[in-house]
């Protein structure tokens, strides 16, 4: 204790009498100096803790603790930690051989006392073999099986001239068998704990949550189909429809706008079946609705957002050139969408038509899609579509992908065959475009762009389950680097097995992996076993081990026909789920289910209110940018924490149905300044995308991250 306040009281702006007790820790007589650390007793033990604004108002910026202790040279790379284990035997002697193998140590009274290495930080660590327990005292997260540990705290003692040996504090406190190998983020830095909560928004909104699309006014639209039969909600002031093939004559609504803020919700009425349609939201914000079922199948719908209760939908004379069921749409760079596939349709088009008729056409043929069809299972439905940094496609069908020159009509290259199941309708799995991370200032450099594909079944399922039986889904994710030269996959091992996943990516970065079933197809009463858990998935996790974090169970099963969107809060939609022909509540197994629940992360905890930014001010004319702008956004949150820094997202809302999020994009913006303006109040300074390739014209939501808990988003448009 003397050693650490003699070092402390050299940068100590004032001295203080609080305590604080954590757990058996009683702190008192702590030293606070200006990086914010703080020097603790417990009796004849002594100790520090980093960055505790928690604990403690800071009147300036922390700064991790460990810079005040004296520095060795760092040993080799570590190898891969050991995965959970429930045998703490095990987890013990895997640890031990971690520990001795990253670090010089020396041997004293039957413990091993280690000073470590730890991605170029220096910590003390203690192995404690006589009580059959030990304890590994580091900060961020990494290693540890006491409940201290996971508070990041360091319990140290003075390291001898040239690092290793030394003693540490006798008798350190042990929490048995609370031991956790590595505690996983689930904000995406270090900290955090698991889990996360479900909440039920509306038991019933009327209809079934089968396509679903945000818009900037921060309201969804929501739609499942009119040959359903009467839906559970009337259309307002007596409007009908009288077209239908089902019903002669239908009051009743099959779509509605939910208003995230208020969690309220009106009819809307779409005029032709949109049942397994495609969708995408042009520059001007006006959602842009394409294909369906029947008389629905070569229409185009728009809905154009509306800040009263006036707006609908408008359905367009022009139809599209061939029939679109089951299709996928993406905005392209230079604002109109492309519309790929459907059942028996081997080609796509444009919305707005192509105006340069290069081609004298106004459909293209795509043999790509003709290829990967299964016989009668077909298997290449709803196609993967992502938008590459270079402006080509990234298409995936059924096992097979291209990246495709939609402008030339021309195939550019073909990537290998994702190993095992089918992954497109019906044996249908999910994809995103990971992170796009983009350099300021370099609008002729591509950056890397990764393709993430999850879930699936095994060719035939969905014929099995016709005759009851039920084969069990795909367990596994495939990552390509799409932009490499030579791209291959490679494969991760999800915690169950999943087919019908949604894939949203969080303000963080972070994949969350929700609905589903475990075993079967998708399709009319082809699954089986509803997984309630969602997954998260961290796609910078070094140890590819530790990348899946299982989450807190939802009590609804959400199975065919289930959706699932971002919220500009960070929350995440989740409803739908109809697996029969028409609405059915009653006499089965998952009846079709019209409520909608939301999930809430664990970064939006009340606990992490004091890291939560809330962005004040953004600097551009009507939150309108320019490509390759250099704009500011101001933004205010009690505690900074350097050492874990400060990310800028901009998020593409998707247009989500049928286990793929058309449009989904998420790109981390460049930051060359930052700036604090007050103890409260910060101003960043980054570079906004430099083309239309890496963000198409049109809305986003821009979240400020701070130590992996997001802000509220605001809306900017790209323009």
């Amino acid at each position: 204790l003397k050693y650490l306040q003699f070092i402390l009281k050299n940068t100590s702006d004032r001295l203080t009498g609080n305590q604080y007790l954590i757990g058996d820790w009683l702190l008192d007589g702590a030293v606070e100096n200006r990086f914010g650390v703080f020097a603790i007793r417990q009796k004849n033990r002594a100790g520090v803790i980093c960055n505790s604004n928690p604990l403690h108002h800071l009147s300036s910026p922390p700064t991790p603790c460990l810079r005040l202790l004296p520095q060795v040279s760092a040993p080799p790379p570590p190898p891969p930690p050991p995965s959970n284990s429930h045998n703490l035997q095990t987890s013990l002697q895997n640890l031990s051989e971690l520990i001795v193998s990253r670090a010089n140590f020396g041997k004293e009274g039957g413990s091993e006392l280690v000073w470590a290495a730890n991605f170029g930080l220096i910590f003390w660590m203690d192995v404690v073999d006589s009580v059959g327990c030990f304890s590994v005292l580091v900060g961020g997260g990494e290693a540890g099986v006491l409940g201290i540990s996971i508070l990041s705290m360091a319990v140290v003692a003075p390291a001898p001239e040239g690092g290793g040996g030394g003693r540490v504090p006798e008798h350190l406190p042990f929490i048995n068998h609370n031991f956790i190998i590595r505690q996983p983020d689930l904000r995406g830095k270090d900290g955090g704990g698991p889990g996360g909560k479900w909440t039920l928004l509306h038991n019933s909104v009327g209809i079934s949550a089968m396509h679903m699309q945000l818009l900037y006014n921060n309201k969804i639209i929501i739609f499942d189909r009119t040959d359903f039969g009467p839906s559970n909600l009337t259309l307002p002031r007596g409007k009908c429809r009288f077209n239908d093939a089902k019903m002669k004559r239908d009051c009743t609504a099959h779509s509605i706008l939910y208003d995230v803020p208020s969690n309220t919700y009106r009819p809307l009425m779409v005029q032709s079946n949109v049942w397994c349609s495609s969708g995408a939201v042009h520059p001007d914000g006006t959602l842009v609705q394409t294909g369906g079922y029947l008389a629905g199948e070569k229409k185009i719908r728009l809905f154009t957002p509306c800040n009263n209760d006036t707006c609908d939908w408008v359905e367009l004379l022009q139809d599209l050139t061939v029939k679109r069921w089951y299709a996928t749409n993406q905005i392209l760079p230079d604002g109109r969408v492309i519309i790929v596939g459907g059942i028996d349709a081997f080609s796509y088009e444009f919305f707005p038509k192509n105006p340069n008729k290069h081609l004298n056409m106004d459909v293209y043929e795509l043999p790509f899609l003709k290829e990967t069809t299964d016989p009668v299972e077909l298997n290449n439905l709803y196609p993967f579509l992502h938008l590459m940094p270079d402006g080509n496609l990234y298409i995936f069908a059924n096992n097979l992908s291209i990246l495709f020159d939609y402008v030339n009509n021309k195939v550019i290259k073909e990537f290998p065959v994702i190993p095992s199941e089918k992954r497109t309708y019906p044996c249908t799995g999910s994809s995103v475009l990971l992170p796009i991370r983009f350099a300021a200032g370099k609008a002729g450099e591509s950056p890397l762009a990764e393709v993430m594909v999850c879930g699936g079944a095994m060719g035939g399922a969905f014929f099995k389950s016709g005759k009851g039986i039920f084969d069990v889904a795909s367990t596994t994710c495939g990552r390509l680097r799409v932009t490499d030269p030579n791209p291959q996959w490679v494969m991760e091992d999800m915690p169950m097995p999943r087919v019908m996943p949604d894939m949203i990516l969080l303000p963080t970065g972070n994949v969350f992996i929700v609905n589903g079933a475990k075993k079967g197809s998708a399709g009319w009463e082809a699954g089986e076993e509803p997984i309630l858990h969602p997954v998260l998935y961290m796609p910078d996790e070094p140890y590819p081990t530790q990348r899946f974090v299982v989450l807190n169970p939802s009590t609804i099963p959400r199975m065919y026909h289930s959706a699932a969107s971002l919220m500009p809060d960070g929350r995440v939609l989740v409803g739908g789920s109809n697996p029969h022909e028409l609405y059915n509540f009653t006499g089965v197994r998952y009846p079709t289910d019209l409520s909608l629940e939301a999930y809430i992360p664990d970064y939006m905890d009340r606990g992490y209110n004091s890291l939560r930014p809330t962005i004040d001010i953004v600097g551009a004319l009507e939150n309108e940018i320019s490509y390759g702008q250099e704009f500011s956004i101001e933004f205010s949150m009690e505690l900074y924490r350097p050492d874990r820094g400060i990310t800028l997202t901009m998020v593409m809302p998707s247009f989500t149905t049928h286990s793929f999020a058309m449009n989904q994009r998420l790109l981390v913006l460049p930051i060359s300044n930052l700036e604090i303006l007050s103890s409260m109040t910060f101003r960043v300074t980054v570079h906004a995308p430099p083309t239309t390739n890496l963000a198409p014209p049109g809305y986003y939501m821009l979240f400020v991250v701070n130590d992996g808990v997001p802000s509220h988003s605001v809306w900017i448009r790209m323009k």
